[in-house]
């Protein structure tokens, strides 16, 4: 006796495989990132010393120093600054500037 049985051609269903592929670089990327972001080196900041007669200055946090200005105002030197951030596409934490002079 022979029986007849219909057969489907089943191929592997290539969706899944792909969205599980997908998911797999995704935790892989995120696992890198995390170890880079770890073994990053923190920025070492040295605290120099304040002689006894004056008294100690307190910066904000991120400041880089004092700024020399001459013959500019205060508020035309933080315009001018803002902008060269602006320009130069970084924070103004992260720029020292020392001085700013007016050319006539």
């Amino acid at each position: 006796m022979l029986i007849l049985t219909s057969v489907q051609n089943s191929q592997p269903d290539y969706v899944a495989l792909a969205m599980v592929l997908v998911l797999v670089i995704i935790v892989a990327v995120m696992a890198i990132r995390k170890r880079v972001i770890a073994n990053k080196p923190q920025a070492n900041c040295v605290e120099a010393s304040v002689p006894a007669g004056e008294p100690e200055q307190i910066s904000a946090p991120g400041a880089a120093g004092q700024v020399k200005l001459h013959d500019v105002e205060p508020k035309k030197a933080a315009m001018l600054m803002a902008i060269v951030a602006d320009k130069m596409g970084k924070p103004l934490n992260e720029l020292r500037f020392i001085s700013i002079k007016e050319v006539k």
